[in-house]
């Protein structure tokens, strides 16, 4: 069952989501050859918890940090580590912040130095297909209208969408339903409403979509071992039109 959030909740998720937007702003300006991976951690966990609110990922089912940090061919759910970041990497970031009792969730790719320009592309084509999928997020759409905006602009420039995982709702809890999909049949799938508050998330391969997760039981890769590039902000559906939550404190949407 999807949960409306009233004006009042989505409000206090916004005031989750600065946080996460501004810890993002903080580590992408980080991001840079010889930085470890663990290094991020320390500052994503600082900035969440001076902000007074706790990183919601640390301790989930058992997750060992306040961040995700896959790097290259890593998709989703890697471990901080002692790895160092070095020039050509990208690092996706995945950070989440709870604020009395509500939850922020955003994803950003970082380049590390100098990246080629098929990588470029890749990471391009990621961000600008979560920015087509907001625009969906009008009350009346369908739910695979968002799904379809993601999977028709990666697919139309030769890159292909991660099937095993995916975006969801948002809110009290940092995975409620419905389940979203990047990939989809436009016009189906149920309305959406105002008060609907969904993280999108692409998960775009170079590649195949096809993945495998390692036995640290969290990181996800690439089967083939080609680069993903990965973003994601949560979005609430308002009688304005779509709203980012996760954006930073002056609006800006960290990307």
């Amino acid at each position: 069952m999807v949960i409306r959030k009233s004006r009042a909740e989505i409000e206090k998720m916004r005031r989750a989501g600065v946080i996460v937007g501004e810890t993002l702003r903080r580590l992408r300006q980080l991001v840079e050859p010889g930085i470890s991976t663990r290094e991020l951690d320390a500052v994503a966990e600082s900035s969440i918890r001076s902000a007074g609110a706790y990183p919601t990922f640390k301790g989930y089912r058992g997750f060992p940090a306040s961040i995700c940090a896959s790097v290259n061919d890593e998709v989703v759910h890697g471990i901080p580590s002692a790895r160092q970041l070095k020039n050509g990497d990208i690092i996706k970031i995945d950070c989440g912040a709870t604020l009395d009792g509500y939850v922020g969730d955003a994803a950003i790719t970082v380049a590390v130095g100098e990246i080629s320009p098929e990588v470029r592309r890749l990471v391009d084509v990621t961000r600008e297909s979560l920015l087509k999928a907001i625009e969906k997020m009008v009350a009346g759409n369908r739910l695979y209208d968002v799904s379809y905006a993601v999977q028709h602009y990666v697919e139309e420039r030769g890159f292909s969408i991660v099937r095993d995982f995916c975006g969801h709702g948002i809110g009290q809890r940092m995975h409620e339903d419905p389940q979203v999909p990047n990939y989809g049949r436009p016009g189906t799938g149920p309305l959406l409403k105002e008060g609907w508050v969904l993280a999108i998330e692409p998960m775009v391969n170079q590649g195949g979509h096809e993945v495998n997760i390692l036995s640290d039981g969290w990181t996800v890769r690439t089967r083939d071992g080609k680069f993903s590039s990965h973003f994601e902000h949560s979005i609430a559906v308002t009688d304005s039109g779509p709203q980012v939550l996760t954006a930073g404190e002056d609006g800006e949407i960290i990307l």
